[in-house]
């Protein structure tokens, strides 16, 4: 089982995967293979508050915004806003 984040932030079990990864504290979202997130994790940090997501939409509906790095085209989107 896997432990994902639904819509209204809170955690569930699931027996698939997420496709989506995020950061709890800083409210980011973005691809699992993410070169960013990557660079921290290899660093040591990141993966204490790491959060998994179904798809992108739960990621939005649960206030997270997207990776500057990894979406940066969605990050432009939603920095206009």
């Amino acid at each position: 089982m896997f432990t994902l984040i639904d819509a209204d932030g809170r955690p569930y079990e699931s027996p698939v995967k997420g496709l989506w990864g995020g950061h709890r504290r800083a409210k980011i979202y973005g691809t699992l293979d993410c070169r960013a997130a990557r660079h921290t994790i290899d660093r040591g940090g990141y993966v204490r508050h790491r959060v998994f997501f179904a798809d992108e939409a739960t990621a939005i509906a649960a206030g997270y915004r997207p990776c500057a790095v990894c979406c940066a085209d969605r990050y432009r989107a939603w920095k206009a806003q």
